[in-house]
């Protein structure tokens, strides 16, 4: 029997990883949206890519939930952008309403499902549909470093002239202009980063790092990136339905480690069929500590204004 992915908001980020997933070939999906027809149509799209590149999955859209039941891992990227003018409080309120209302349908259909948050700002985003779900702090979590991250190495790589396999790296913290990367920790076919770019340049990258997001929307003019995004996403799904235990950061729910507790933070953890299997604890340097507590401090901020 195919497991079940539903993704939750058919928008750029959305509907591109319901293509990813289906491509796999591993999983049905269901695709959700409140506009009407256009889940229906993306998936009716995604569907007819079978026959030419291989697939068999799946692929349904739907203005509901009832088709969403018994989903294995559901990923909601439903939610708004700030808009010019805009306040944060006001997108955190608005985006609340939203996640608050799809945890509470997907959770009453799939009560054993995994859940993925990817709807800004990110890590209060999941610590709301925690709080709203009910679930095991092991099945909710939030996709942030794996992009974070991703952004890093690629900088890296493009630094060095090397391909992006030989690059590993972690960025930590929240989700936002206070993350964490960790080129002390970091490294190329295992020559440790600091040996092979000046401070200098290591700093440059670390800004453009946690700029990243923001550069693109500043190429794009409209609109915000999805293609890394939903293929952060995916990748977290493979290690989930897969059972890979890959190691890779995450936002989810430490109770004391790195010295933070009650919070959703991004930090290394193992994925693999529970979801978090473990949470992986790096020895920092006091200054790495600190940064990680100031961008944990934001995100308490961010909750505070929600008021869970």
């Amino acid at each position: 029997m195919r497991s079940k992915v539903t993704v939750v908001g058919a928008g750029n980020v959305g509907a591109t990883l319901g293509q990813r997933v289906a491509e796999r070939d591993y999983a049905d999906v269901v695709l959700v949206d409140v506009i009407p027809d256009m889940p229906q149509g993306k998936a009716l799209d995604i569907l007819e890519a079978g026959p030419v590149l291989g697939y068999d999955s799946l692929v349904i859209g739907t203005n509901g939930y009832e088709e969403t039941a018994d989903s294995d891992i559901v990923v909601i990227t439903s939610g708004i952008a700030r808009k010019p003018g805009m306040s944060r409080d006001d997108l955190i309120r608005t985006n609340q309403g939203i996640v608050t209302q799809v945890t509470r349908e997907i959770v009453r259909r799939s009560p054993n499902t995994i859940l993925i948050c990817v709807t800004n700002p990110l890590d209060a985003m999941v610590q709301l549909a925690y709080s709203v779900s009910g679930l095991p702090k092991q099945r909710v979590l939030g996709m942030a470093g794996v992009l974070d991250t991703a952004r890093f190495r690629t900088f890296i790589a493009q630094a060095l002239g090397v391909s992006v396999r030989d690059v590993q790296a972690f960025v930590l913290g929240g989700h936002g202009d206070t993350m964490v990367p960790l080129s002390r920790l970091s490294s190329v076919a295992g020559v440790p980063l600091p040996k092979l770019l000046s401070a200098e340049k290591l700093a440059e990258i670390e800004q453009r790092t946690a700029n990243g997001g923001a550069e693109i929307v500043n190429l794009l003019k409209q609109g915000s990136a999805y293609y890394a995004p939903s293929a952060s996403v995916l990748q977290m799904i493979d290690a989930i339905l897969l059972d890979k235990r890959m190691i890779m950061p995450c936002s989810v729910y430490l109770e004391g480690e790195y010295g933070i507790s009650g919070l959703f933070v991004g930090v290394p953890a193992k994925l693999g069929a529970r979801g978090v299997e473990e949470i992986i604890q790096f020895e920092l340097l006091p200054e790495e500590r600190a940064a990680l507590q100031r961008s944990a401090d934001t995100v308490k901020e961010l909750v505070g204004v929600m008021g869970i």
